[in-house]
C-alpha cells in the first residue's frame, strides 16, 4: 500500500497543478440593448455601441432592434412578459415617444422594479411618456410620471443642434473620475422639466446661455435599482467618440455594482481578448 500511495502522489500533484492554474474566467455581464425608431440612424449606432463597450469591458451584448422609424416602434423583446430574465442589465436606446400605453411602459417597467439595472440612451429619456401633460412638472409617484420616476429626470424637448460643452460637476463619482471636460459635435440639448430628489447629477451641459443635466444616476423603486442616464448620443460620430463610449461603459458596470471607487472595472471585468 505504501508503494502504491507514493507511486501516484506526482500525478495528483500534477492534477492539482493543472486544477489550480485553469481556474475559469471571470463570466462576461449579460446585456440587452433595446435600440430603434425615430430620428436616429439607429442601423449604424447598435453596432457603435455593441463593438465599443465590448471593447471596453467583459461582456456580451444582444440586440433587440427596430427598423420601424416611427414614434410608436415595436420591439419583439418586450412582447414577454418576463423580457429581461437572464440580463444583468438592460441598455435602452430607443425612440419611442408616442408609446404611451400604460400597460407596456408598466410591462417594460417592471423588470427594474424587480431589481434589473437599467441604463438610458439620449432618447430613450423622451419615451413612454404616459401622459399628454409631460412638457409640465408632474409630480413624482403619479401615474403619468412612470418612466419619469425610473429615470430620475423629466425632460420634454430639445432646442438646435449646437456644440454641448460638457462640465463634470461631481469629479469624485466612480463614473466621472479622471475624466476631463469636454465639447461635443453638433449635438442636442435636452431640457430639464424636473430632476428628482433621488438623482445624483453628475455632468452639465451648456450651449450659450441654456445648461442642463445631461448625466445622471438614480435609484429606482424599492429595491433601490441603479439606474444610469445622459441625454448625449444623437449623432453617429458622438456615440463612437471615445469620450462617450468610456462613459457609457462606466455607467454600466456602476449599475452592475462592477466599478471601484476609483472608477475602474473589478476584477474580472475590465477589457478582454474576445
Amino acid at each position: 500500500m505504501k508503494q502504491i500511495l507514493i507511486f501516484f502522489s506526482p500525478a495528483l500533484a500534477f492534477t492539482f497543478t493543472l486544477t489550480a492554474s485553469a481556474a475559469p474566467a471571470t463570466k462576461p455581464l449579460k446585456a440587452l440593448l433595446v435600440i430603434g425608431g425615430c430620428c436616429h440612424d439607429y442601423a449604424t449606432q447598435k453596432d457603435l455601441l455593441e463593438s465599443g463597450i465590448e471593447a471596453r469591458t467583459n461582456i456580451q451584448i444582444d440586440i433587440c432592434y427596430s427598423s420601424d422609424k416611427g414614434t410608436k416602434p415595436s420591439f419583439t423583446c418586450y412582447e414577454k412578459e418576463n423580457w429581461a430574465e437572464g440580463y444583468d442589465v438592460i441598455i435602452h436606446d430607443e425612440c419611442a415617444a408616442d408609446i404611451a400605453d400604460p400597460i407596456i411602459v408598466n410591462r417594460i417597467l417592471k423588470a427594474h422594479r424587480q431589481g434589473v439595472p437599467g441604463v438610458n440612451l439620449h432618447c430613450a429619456n423622451h419615451s413612454y411618456r404616459v401622459s399628454p401633460e409631460f412638457r409640465k412638472p408632474l409630480a413624482a409617484g403619479t401615474d403619468g410620471a412612470i418612466w419619469f420616476d425610473y429615470l430620475g429626470l423629466q425632460s420634454s424637448g430639445h432646442g438646435a443642434q449646437l456644440p454641448i460643452a460638457i462640465t463634470y460637476t461631481d469629479a469624485s463619482h466612480p463614473i466621472t473620475r479622471g475624466f476631463e471636460n469636454w465639447t461635443t459635435i453638433q449635438e442636442e440639448l435636452y431640457n430639464n422639466v424636473v430632476v428628482h430628489d433621488g438623482a445624483k447629477p453628475l455632468a452639465k451641459g451648456r450651449q450659450g446661455d441654456s445648461e442642463t443635466t445631461v448625466v445622471w444616476t438614480n435609484e429606482y423603486g424599492e429595491k433601490k435599482t441603479r439606474v444610469f442616464s445622459t441625454t448625449l448620443g444623437h449623432h453617429n460620430e458622438t456615440i463612437a467618440d471615445a469620450r462617450y463610449l468610456d462613459l457609457v461603459t462606466r455607467g454600466l458596470l456602476w449599475t452592475c455594482h462592477k466599478l471601484s471607487d476609483e472608477g475602474k472595472p473589478a476584477d474580472g471585468y475590465g477589457p478582454t481578448s474576445r
